[in-house]
């Protein structure tokens, strides 16, 4: 058998063919369009997803059953001695604390090893590839684990929101707001922490958040991730909720602002789409865990 068997879901961004190559599990996650159940990746484009979310449809996130969970490890440890098993931050979703209890039974104990690092998007989609390298370097499981939940305050992501409808839909703010904040044009940049989403700034337009965005992350490379930066640890990233053209656009951007530093790039999940909205671009950096 094999050593380490690793897993991630889909918000992480790895898309099958990245995941075979990789020789990954990525768990669909599910949500719901006027209360018709969807697995992301199987049953929905991506251009069929935001068409519908444009549309004003009822969206609402989930988390897989246990049983489908269970189900995953099960055939997984036939052919893996142990699993580490990253999904999205438990501070965005229960699938994870749910997860953790289930690799608390006597027949995971020891064998699933459910990490907790607080990331999501690119940031998690990161944390996976630290995962394989350090697998392939013979880190066990239990240290793999141990090294990505100590390092996981090494990591921050910016996004720029085009509307507040989404944010108004899942309760964050009033309608009101939401109103006044299309009537002026403001796009709110939000700021996600490990596992906390909160409003950094509001701009006046997309250009100007695009701008908040590059000059906040400056700032975090001067400051909080200064020696790792220097040292060459820092991986740069970006996120989207947009169109192909304007994604290459924003990463053009973002590398022109940061000469010499490649960039990581994905498109952010169904399940945080529903949250953000379209339209929605971000920036973000996580530091090399080993």
């Amino acid at each position: 058998m094999k050593k380490i068997g690793i897993m991630t879901d889909s918000h992480s961004g790895i898309l099958t063919e990245e995941a075979e190559k990789l020789g990954i599990k990525v768990l669909p996650m599910p949500f719901y369009i006027d209360d018709e159940l969807y697995l992301e990746g199987v049953d929905l484009s991506r251009e069929e997803f935001y068409e519908k979310l444009r549309q004003g449809v009822n969206v609402s996130t989930s988390q897989p059953s246990p049983q489908e969970v269970m189900e995953t490890w099960d055939d997984m440890l036939k052919e893996y001695e142990t699993l580490i098993y990253i999904p999205i931050s438990s501070g965005l979703s229960g699938s994870c604390m749910t997860a953790q209890g289930l690799a608390q039974d006597e027949e995971y104990e020891g064998k699933v090893f459910v990490v907790d690092n607080g990331h999501v998007s690119t940031p998690l989609h990161r944390s996976v590839l630290d995962a394989v390298e350090m697998a392939e370097a013979g880190y066990s499981a239990v240290e793999i684990k141990k090294i990505l939940e100590e390092t996981k305050e090494q990591m921050v992501i910016y996004v720029g929101l085009s509307t507040l409808e989404y944010l108004k839909k899942g309760g964050r703010i009033s309608s009101t707001s939401a109103l006044l904040a299309n009537v002026l044009n403001i796009k709110p940049v939000m700021k996600f922490g490990t596992g906390v989403l909160d409003v950094y700034q509001k701009c006046r337009g997309m250009k100007k958040s695009r701008k908040a965005m590059i000059d906040a992350m400056k700032n975090e490379l001067e400051t909080t991730f200064h020696d790792a930066y220097k040292a060459g640890k820092v991986y740069l990233m970006a996120a989207s909720s947009s169109s192909e053209e304007v994604t290459k656009e924003w990463v053009e951007q973002i590398k022109e602002a940061f000469p010499g530093m490649e960039v990581m790039s994905d498109y952010l999940s169904f399940g945080l789409s529903c949250h953000i909205g379209p339209d929605g671009l971000g920036i973000g950096c996580t530091c090399k865990p080993v």
